[in-house]
């Protein structure tokens, strides 16, 4: 697309000021924006920073959830040709300073006093960080820092230039080029720093286009915006295709309050990893187990009708007289209820990314009738490589390249992408430039996978993370950790997996339970436990781990090229994965490698062997506050299966 963000905004203005462009719950109720308010909002935060000192090249920080004025913030910063460099908000104060410095910040923009008092703790190791300003003044009135002022201050003083020069505003709009940067997002850096993505206004407006046309999105559309915008794939879909397409971003009032937005809101449009419909899942069978028998025995019964029928008939498949008729029953009784429930009584797509889902769980959602699919994509090609078409949607592929899109995969199994999406670099970084982006503009993914028959591509890997078993009965065999651990995650009971085989004789595994659903398992029980390290080496819960890991196994036993990946030993770890500790990153991937080196010990006793071994790990609270959590754990043998030999 050969324009920019702001124009769009503006576009938007003129030809429909009086449509809503945002929500924002305040207070247990919605507040809209229109289109023509949001625009007067962005000229004179504009104003106001360039008033303050802001300059054409410079990078701007956005801390904060989903908020109007943060939206209206990066905006305003792109007005002027500065760059938006959205942070994650639950980053420690530490993990600011680097891209702080790398990218020479002078300008803050944060939502709260939380993201205040982190950036002030850091200002002595950021000394260019001049100004910061804030959305909600809460907590704030008697700070006096150097810089410190309110967006509603940075607001009026901005009102005042845009009186004196009318025409300031448009004329900054209009120097911005659809090739100029728009954006810079910092990677998750689980190898080292953090790498800044630069992305310019056609490259995001581009993929935004394609993913709307893919799915014949409008201006009719509503989104629930509700994970942190630092991720790209929340900010292609309540920021670049919202302005791309100019439907309704709704700003939850609370992370606490989502689950009752979503139900007040109804989104048509909606977008989350595969955790959040696990946990959705998950609060369904809880509830559903504590309800009379009846009431299981109905929701048992039409389940089964919903997996026979529902997946066929979202994918336009005739299902005859009785199926229609069974299953129309069924969304009276259980479905239709079960979505309004849900908060998708509305939804028209739905998609998950960011890591594999259980093909259980995706044909969950599919069979009740939510077109749920699946998308591939990543930072460096602003999130749109492959879609699923609505009639085409598998729980094993990633669906097909999307308009603009060309995939290879290399002798070496690794997915190249090449399309007007691809990052325009590394910001100060050429080197690592240079080992994704070719000559002729094609970019490694690392990630290992492979086309299919159907034209869909399907992903294995991390090309650095496939190895091989080295030794024992699968010597040779080829691992996948990703994979092992997806196929583990899709149990409703397994919130977190670390997998570790490459180079050694056998593949051992440490587990996370999910606490609720093991929780609410163990108190059907009459299981008693004090915490999630109690719970957590309980026998009984070992068993139920036991249960599910020989289940992946009898399923890898299956896989011709994967049946050596079959789990030996695993534990429960004593705490959950964090990423405050390090051991997650931000987008809740694990940091494979960071984890074998703090866990040594642990690694060691499964490949010595050992049924148990001490453990006594540093942790830091959500205050700030340090702290050691310590635990015997258990570590257990799992049954491995004979390779099953396929009929040819």
């Amino acid at each position: 697309m050969n324009t920019t963000f702001p124009r769009l905004l503006l576009d938007h203005a003129a030809r429909r000021p009086s449509a809503t462009a945002l929500r924002e719950k305040e207070y247990g109720i919605w507040q809209s924006l229109t289109w023509q308010a949001l625009a007067e909002m962005v000229k004179s935060l504009a104003c106001g920073l360039h008033q303050s000192g802001l300059r054409r090249g410079e990078h701007v920080i956005v801390v904060g959830a989903n908020r109007p004025r943060l939206y209206a913030s990066m905006l305003a910063v792109q007005s002027l040709g500065a760059i938006p460099v959205p942070l994650y908000q639950d980053a420690v104060a530490t993990e600011y300073v680097f891209p702080i410095n790398n990218a020479e910040v002078r300008f803050a923009v944060v939502e709260n006093q939380e993201q205040v008092d982190k950036l002030l703790e850091i200002r002595p190791d950021c000394e260019q960080l001049a100004h910061i300003f804030f959305d909600d003044p809460r907590g704030l009135r008697n700070y006096q820092q150097e810089g410190l002022a309110s967006l509603t201050e940075l607001q009026d003083k901005g009102q005042q230039l845009a009186q004196q020069n009318p025409t300031f505003f448009d004329k900054e709009v209009a120097i911005n080029q659809a090739d100029d940067v728009a954006a810079m997002f910092f990677t998750s850096g689980t190898t080292g720093n953090p790498k800044g993505v630069v992305h310019t206004h056609r490259s995001l407006l581009d993929r935004a286009k394609a993913g709307a046309d893919f799915d014949h999105l409008s201006e009719n559309e509503e989104v629930l915006a509700y994970m942190p915008p630092a991720w790209i794939g929340q900010n292609i879909f309540s920021y670049a295709q919202w302005l791309c397409c100019g439907y309704v971003v709704n700003c939850p009032e609370s992370a606490a309050t989502v689950n009752i937005d979503l139900k007040e809101i109804g989104p048509t449009y909606y977008f989350a990893p595969p955790r959040v419909f696990e946990g959705m899942l998950t609060t369904v069978m809880i509830r559903m187990e504590d309800a009379s028998a009846p009431k299981r025995g109905l929701f048992s019964y039409f389940m089964d009708i919903a997996r026979r029928y529902g997946p066929a008939r979202m994918d336009g498949q005739s299902i005859g007289l009785w199926g229609q008729l069974i299953y129309g029953l069924g969304n009276v009784l259980i479905y239709g209820p079960l979505r309004n429930n849900l908060g998708f009584s509305r939804v028209r797509v739905a998609y998950t990314a960011g890591e594999a889902i259980g093909p259980d769980l995706f044909n969950f959602y599919r069979a009740i009738g939510i077109n749920l699919k699946q998308l591939y994509g990543s930072t460096e090609t602003a999130v749109f490589v492959c879609l699923q078409p609505d009639n085409q949607a598998r729980a094993d592929t990633v669906g097909v390249p999307c308009a603009g899109v060309e995939i290879k995969v290399s002798e070496q199994g690794e997915v190249l992408v090449k399309s007007a999406g691809l990052l325009k670099g590394y910001y100060k970084n050429p080197e690592a430039t240079a080992e994704v982006l070719t000559a002729d503009g094609w970019y490694h993914t690392n990630d290992a996978g492979f086309i299919d028959s159907h034209g869909h591509l399907k992903i294995i890997d991390r090309v650095k993370d496939v190895g091989r078993i080295q030794g024992g009965a699968s010597d040779g065999a080829m691992f996948a950790p990703k994979y092992v651990e997806n196929k583990l995650k899709f149990f409703p009971h397994i919130k977190e997996v670390v997998a570790y085989g490459d180079g050694r004789d056998k593949v051992c595994v440490m587990l996370n339970i999910d606490f609720e659903a093991v929780g609410n398992w163990a108190e059907r029980r009459n299981l008693g436990y004090a915490g999630y390290t109690d719970l957590a080496q309980k026998f009984e819960v070992y068993q139920l781990m036991l249960e599910c890991v020989e289940k992946v196994n009898a399923d890898l036993a299956a896989d011709a090229l994967l049946a050596g990946s079959q789990i030996s030993r695993f534990l429960v770890l004593h705490k959950e994965l964090d990423a405050d500790d390090g051991e997650l990153t931000r987008t809740n991937k694990v940091r494979r490698g960071f984890i074998a080196e703090k866990y040594a010990v642990l690694v060691d006793a499964l490949y010595q062997g050992l049924a148990e071994q001490f453990i006594e790990t540093a942790v830091k609270f959500e205050d700030g506050r340090t702290g050691s959590v310590s635990a015997h754990l258990r570590l257990m043998d799992a049954r491995t299966f004979a390779p099953v030999e396929r009929a040819a």
